[in-house]
């Protein structure tokens, strides 16, 4: 048992026996209703992923259209991503005094209101605030579904449903891009906020109708920031969550590098066309999709620090050598999208590995701790991408080269960190 510094029992210590009444209570799932959880969660946390590639294909239309620049508009998705993170610490303690849907519920309905407003959107500065607003509903959708896997399984399952979840996710930059360049095409790009707002529709018709009630408002949670503050700083003194979440958010902040580059790389440096990027959106995507189902395969063979551990060593080699020849050689259109390949593939395998890792001590505020997860990961992705938003460097260099920096951080973290006795 891991104690705090004042000498008070951890969130690990405090188990669900201490406390009546019993906040969690999940029932036996048969396998067709276990997968059909997974994809359901699989869905809500796909909500944020389909709302930034929707619309990455049309950033040169909306710049045209708000009379300023593609990188510019890129910074709606580090504005996004900021949004993201704060809404992750704000419903974790909602989640766990509430219950789990009426948050959702809120969150999904700010969320529709900000698309729309997206939708009216008449300059760069607006698109960035609504983009903001609507991070901060949707989140509510994706820290949902993470608190939730520990409210249905068990927490020796968390890598593997964590890679389902992954593989439900990765449907989206599949797809997403080219539906979104077709619908910028067709009915222009305010229309892809249009459709995004129907799916927060659905997502609330799939929390009202397809998820079973598993855990129980606990209205001893408090909701004062003082209180807060302490269950935070009480999860973070947990060492096996500490190393694991913030190495993991910055191996995984791999992922919203590419995704806040690629417009410029592709689009604007090697001139592809706007259905040649959703091909080489799918393409990548493929590897997020086949590194979590290779983690599958490994964990049936593998312990998960062992496979975290090994994943990590792999991103930093490959982000090395790709910023070495991106800044030596004139790297071409097929060299970098493979090299995205692997790092991103590297990162499937790793993420899941790593949330599961961090999450596994922590028996009681579950929706805390997942809370704390997503921020992490969002916060850091959001200043990185930021950093790549805020160059003035053309090209693919400044994705690369925070690319690298990200991950060799990542690693030296996990290396040393669980080396250092708390």
């Amino acid at each position: 048992m891991i104690l705090s510094s004042s000498g008070a029992t951890s969130l690990r210590g405090l188990s669900r026996n201490e406390k009546e009444p019993d906040p969690m209570s999940p029932a036996p799932l048969n396998s067709n209703r276990r997968f059909q959880i997974i994809l359901f969660l699989g869905i809500m946390n796909a909500l944020t992923p389909f709302t930034i590639d929707l619309y990455l294909p049309a950033f040169a239309d909306i710049a045209k259209d708000l009379n300023t620049t593609v990188a510019r508009v890129s910074l709606s998705v580090a504005t996004y991503f900021v949004g993201f993170a704060l809404g992750q610490i704000l419903y974790g303690p909602l989640l766990d005094r509430f219950g789990r849907k009426p948050p959702i519920y809120l969150g999904l309905v700010l969320y529709i209101v900000a698309s729309l407003g997206c939708l009216t959107a008449k300059s760069v500065e607006a698109l960035w605030t609504f983009r903001f607003l609507s991070a901060l509903g949707g989140s509510a959708s994706s820290v949902g579904a993470v608190t939730m896997v520990r409210d249905y399984f068990a927490p020796k399952d968390g890598a593997k449903v964590f890679s389902m979840l992954m593989l439900v996710l990765s449907v989206s930059p599949l797809f997403a891009p080219s539906i979104g360049g077709w619908i910028a095409a067709e009915l222009g790009w305010r229309a892809i906020f249009g459709v995004l707002t129907c799916m927060a529709i659905a997502n609330i018709a799939l929390v009202a109708f397809g998820l079973p009630l598993a855990y129980h408002a606990d209205r001893s949670v408090s909701l004062r920031p003082a209180k807060m503050a302490q269950v935070f700083s009480e999860i973070l003194k947990i060492r096996q969550f500490r190393v694991n979440a913030i190495s993991g958010a910055l191996a995984f902040s791999g992922l919203f590098l590419y995704v806040t580059g690629s417009p410029a790389i592709f689009i604007e440096s090697f001139g592809v066309s706007k259905g040649t990027f959703g091909l080489i959106f799918a393409i990548v995507a493929g590897a997020m999709i086949g590194g979590g189902q290779l983690n599958n395969f490994l964990l049936k063979r593998v312990e998960s620090e062992v496979i975290f551990r090994r994943a990590i060593t792999t991103q930093m080699i490959l982000s090395a050598v790709f910023l070495v020849l991106v800044a030596l050689t004139d790297l071409g259109l097929v060299a970098t999208v493979t090299f995205f390949f692997f790092v991103l593939g590297s990162v499937g395998v790793g993420y899941p590995n790593a949330a599961a890792l961090a999450l596994r001590p922590i028996e009681r505020n579950i929706g805390s701790a997942s809370s704390l997860l997503g921020f992490l990961q969002m916060g850091l992705g959001a200043l990185l991408a930021s950093l790549v938003g805020l160059m003035e460097v053309k090209g693919t260099l400044p994705t690369v080269l925070v690319l690298a920096f990200s991950s060799a951080l990542a690693g030296t973290l996990l290396f040393f960190g669980n080396r250092v006795r708390d």
